[in-house]
Formats: structure tokens, sequence, C-alpha cells
């Protein structure tokens, strides 16, 4: 449709006496199926009609203009190598109204969504499971109250939960009963592993009520190895060893940091250049701190970044050192006192982050990835959390476009074997769009 209108207006801005006379002949016939089974191929691709996918209105609007300047770009290649005569401003026309048609019929498709009888605002939740992944939801519900999401209350085995917590509304088998009385529209199953041989039973007694049921991976005893089917003796199997990122897949995502590094270069140096006098006027001490980081395979080197401290920070450790339930993590928090003037606005605009340009060049680290951590802090890693180090660390990755720096480090882990597993240089364009907005709107990071 968004062609068709294109080819009708383009002779008439051209201000041409005979445009009526040529508007039919300006577009081949058979580009009008080819650009909507591209167009529609790549949206497609990118998950734009999975809705699971594309619950929050920011990940669709973000979804959707990647797909859409995505699908620009492959019918502008095809037009140059094929159909030249096919006028630029009519392509130009095609895109905007390509892209804002359906834009504006996501947004009204949302409304008329909103406004149905049968719509409710609050869906009711409850949660199979009180340990620490059922509560991790909880907090991430709380956090995101736009969703529409209530939990009322969890059911745990657990005697001593099910006595000391009013929010524990029984044991497990009474999962159907709690479900009925509450008028649960969802249940999410988040047990430990161990416990898993009761979903099946849960999940029968479950389907006899109008609910949704989900189930939640413990990642805490999954290592989460990335399986991939293989040939043995003749035997279809599965290899739990197979490398998180393929030969092809290096190659790819090492020719885009390298490409992507470049154009960043040009316009950032005058940047860069104008922090270092800001850092040498600001206090005392070098422009540059080069810390000693975990990287692939568990590779030490050194990470660059704008200094945004005072000169003996690392003497003052004792000051942001916060006990938790598995010890002493060191965590970064926003009144951390050894931070400088230009220092804690660098980190809140992530400029300091910038130096880490070098880090890629130099193939220790990538644009996108889970980050490098301390030494120091991988010695208090769990075995299945040295996972995360089996592809390239990166300068912002899956965690830091989901909550960034307001997370705790062991709840890190997690996002970034979600990344290792879904990894795809699709996914990595959406992290580098989603970290734009998330550094503009100054979010988590201290």
């Amino acid at each position: 449709m968004a062609l068709v209108i294109s080819n009708y207006f383009r002779p008439l801005l051209s201000g041409l006496p005979f445009a009526e006379e040529i508007q039919k002949s300006l577009v081949p016939g058979i580009l009008y199926p080819v650009f909507a089974i591209i167009w529609v191929g790549i949206l497609f691709l990118h998950a734009i009609y999975d809705g699971r996918r594309n619950l929050y209105i920011v990940d669709e609007f973000t979804s959707l203009s990647l797909a859409s300047g995505l699908a620009a770009v492959a019918l502008a290649g095809l037009l140059y190598l094929s159909f030249r005569d096919v006028s630029r401003v009519l392509f130009l026309v095609f895109v905007a109204l390509a892209y804002g048609s359906l834009l504006g019929w996501r947004l009204v498709a949302r409304i008329i969504f909103r406004l149905q009888p049968g719509h409710k605002q609050i869906r009711r939740v409850l949660v199979v499971g009180a340990g620490p992944v059922g509560l991790e939801l909880e907090t991430q519900v709380n956090r995101r109250p736009y969703l529409g999401l209530e939990i009322i209350g969890f059911l745990d085995d657990d005697e001593t939960k099910l006595t000391n917590s009013p929010q524990i509304l029984g044991p497990l088998t009474h999962a159907r009963r709690v479900a009925s009385q509450h008028q649960v529209d969802d249940v999410v199953i988040a047990l430990p592993t161990w416990a898993y041989q009761r979903v099946n039973q849960l999940v029968a007694e479950l389907h006899k009520l109008p609910v949704k049921v989900w189930i939640i991976p413990d990642y805490f005893h999954l290592s989460l190895n990335k399986a991939q089917v293989e040939e043995f003796a003749g035997l279809p199997m599965l290899d739990l060893r197979a490398p998180a990122l393929n030969e092809y897949q290096r190659m790819i995502k090492r020719g885009f940091d390298l490409v992507m590094t470049f154009l960043l270069l040009l316009p950032t140096l005058p940047v860069m250049g104008l922090i270092a006098l800001a850092i040498r006027l600001d206090s005392r001490g070098p422009i540059l701190f080069n810390q000693p980081r975990v990287g692939e395979n568990g590779k030490i080197f050194l990470m660059h970044k704008f200094r945004s401290m005072v000169v003996d920070a690392d003497k003052r450790m004792e000051e942001v050192t916060r006990p938790t339930a598995n010890g002493k993590i060191v965590h970064k928090f926003a009144n951390d006192p050894r931070v400088t003037r230009i220092g804690r606005f660098l980190r809140r605009t992530s400029l300091d982050e910038l130096p880490q340009l070098l880090n890629v060049l130099k193939g220790e680290m990538s644009l996108v990835g889970p980050r490098p951590e301390l030494p120091m802090l991988v010695e208090q890693y769990e075995p299945w959390q040295h996972k995360r180090f089996s592809v390239p660390q990166g300068m912002t990755g899956w965690w830091q476009v989901n909550g960034r720096s307001d997370k705790p480090m062991h709840l890190n882990t997690e996002d970034d074997l979600f990344y290792i597993h879904n990894y795809s240089l699709l996914l990595d364009l959406q992290i580098i769009m989603k970290t734009v907005w998330v550094v503009l709107r100054g979010k988590g990071a201290y």
C-alpha cells in the first residue's frame, strides 16, 4: 500500500506538466510483491509478529525501527543493482510511509486492545516456589508497574516459609484451589531443579483452569551449555561442549566490531581530547585508568577507561564493600565517595568507557558482550558463572540495557548467559540501540 501511494504522489511532487501521464510507469510491477516479501520477511525474522517478544512499547519500537531500517537498506541495494531507473524520491517516500504506517498501526492496535471490554488492566500472578528465582521475579515485577502484573502470593512446601510469611498461600498441592479462589490469570513455576519432577502433575492440574502456566529455568543449577546436534557413530546426539560462537559467528562479530569502531572513533576523538583536558584540570593523576580484567576464556588483560576516581581509590576499597548473603562483594553505588566531580559526569553519561574502543581494536574486547570482571570477583564465582567468559567481553551487554549498575553482580550472570545462548548480529544491533536509549536516560549509571 505504501508503494502504491508513493508511486501515485511522486509525479505530483515532481512538478512536471506531464506527470500524470508517466505515473503508471514509475514502479515496475514485479517490485510490488518483491518489496512486500522482503519487508515482511525481515519483520518476521525480528519477531515483530511475536507478541511475547514485544510486550513493552519501547522494545516494540526498537525492534520495529531496526527491522525497518534493515529492510530499507536491503531494498535500496536491490534497486541499485537491478532497478536504477526507480526514483530515489519515490523510494524515500515509500520508506517513510511504510515505517510510519507500521508504527501507527502498532500504536492503534495497543490502544484498541486496552479498550476492549474483556481486557484486564491488571493480571493476577501466582508464583509456585518462594526460592531465589521466585523472589527475583517478584522484585522485577515490582520494578515494572507498567507491565500490569500483580503477584498475589507464593506456593511453597517449606514449612518454615509457610508459617512465617503471609505471602505463602499454601503448599504446592493447593495450586489449583488457590488459583481458582484468587482468580489467578498466570501461574509462574519457579522451582529448583530437584523439584521439577512435580511439574507435570502441577501443569496437569492447572490446565483444568483458564490460566496461563509459565516455567522459569533454574539458572543456578543449569550450566546452560550451548547444545549442538551432531552425528556420532551414525546417531544424532547433543554435543554439550559446543563452542558458544562458531567460526562463522566469530568472523562476523569481529568484522562488525572493527567497522563500527572505526566509524565511532572519527567523531569521538575530539570528544576524548576534551575529556582528557577536563580530567587533567579537575584532579591530579593520570588521564587513563588501566585495570586488569578477566576476558574471554579467563585471559587477563588491561582494560582502559577515563579515570573517574581519585588516585588512591584502591586503598579506600573498604568504603564500597557491601556485605551480602554470599559474603562480601564489591558493587558500584550512587554515592561512591571516591568519584571525582568530572568522574561523576563521565559515569552518568558513560563517556568514561570510550577508551575501551582501543581494547576492541586490539581484539581484547567486543562492542557487545558480558562485561569484563575484576579477577578478585571472579574468584567468588560459582562454577556455572564461568560460562560468561566463553565469548569476547564487551563494552555493553544485555544486562546493561536491562538494569545496568543497579543490579548486583550475581544476578548479572544470568543475563550474560541469556546473551550467549541467543547471540546473533541482530541482537548485537538491538543492544547497541538500547544502550543509546539507556545512556540518554542516565538510568543505573554511576
